[in-house]
């Protein structure tokens, strides 16, 4: 009885190779596919931002065409045109112009977004925003509204779970109702016109030794949610706050208006 002939050693690569070799073309032709894939959905974002006088940009955000000023954008990263999911603005008042160039520093020009935004959160506090604003400076956020309560909504359903006692008087008809302690606008005030809170209303931290009481204002244009930050100051000429803030929209989104 003969012993089975061994196969030599030429023999077993080339049986390893008719396995190996159709499973190295499979493999290389899913890479080649993920990666033609990768490079058409792979966002084309511009290599530099735009230059600071460069024309308005066209911006998307929430669906909505947004015409921005390049000056105006706080974040150096955000200074390109198409869709964003959010862009921060500085803006002079009450002349509504972008901040000079030469004022940048304070105005996050590394390239890094500011914080995150409050507009949308119905339990969070504005405090934090007080160290962030400028005086003559109007700071503006624009974002998604998603599934956040519309403002007018959140002022007649959930503000007023979280006030106290009646509301004091303010500047040239404006009503203030403070924040009861322990909930979540402890420390906040919210300030509305007196019989027609519709009309103006914003939530506002109250000043202390060294920091400033902040303002929020916040209008909805389409599926975006825009947020106003100023000084409190700011409520003694509310009419003509409001006033820009219908202007600066209009500005920024023609077609909206």
């Amino acid at each position: 009885m003969t012993a089975p002939a061994k196969p030599s050693p030429r023999t077993r690569r080339s049986a390893r190779g008719l396995f190996t070799s159709p499973f190295a073309a499979f493999v290389a032709s899913v890479a080649a596919a993920v990666g033609f894939v990768a490079y058409v959905l792979w966002p084309t974002w511009p290599s530099a931002p735009a230059a600071l006088d460069a024309p308005a940009l066209p911006i998307t955000v929430a669906g909505v065409l947004f015409q921005v000023p390049p000056a105006a954008i706080r974040a150096t990263v955000q200074r390109h045109a198409g869709p964003h999911e959010r862009i921060d603005l500085a803006f002079l008042w009450p002349s509504l112009e972008p901040p000079q160039p030469n004022a940048e520093a304070s105005d996050h020009s590394d390239g890094k977004p500011v914080d995150a935004n409050d507009s949308g959160d119905e339990t969070g506090s504005i405090a934090k925003e007080a160290t962030n604003n400028t005086d003559g400076r109007l700071f503006v956020t624009i974002a998604a509204l998603g599934s956040v309560l519309p403002p007018v909504e959140r002022l007649n359903s959930v503000y007023p779970q979280y006030v106290e006692g009646k509301a004091s008087a303010g500047p040239d008809g404006l009503a203030i109702l403070r924040s009861r302690a322990g909930t979540p606008y402890e420390g906040e005030d919210l300030v509305y016109v007196a019989g027609n809170p519709d009309q103006f209303f914003s939530r506002c931290t109250r000043q202390s030794d060294v920091v400033p009481g902040i303002c929020i204002q916040e209008r909805v244009l389409g599926a975006a949610d825009i947020t106003l930050r100023f000084p409190r100051d700011w409520l003694d000429h509310w009419r003509d706050l409001a006033a820009s803030f219908d202007r600066l929209i209009a500005q920024l989104s023609p077609q909206g208006k």
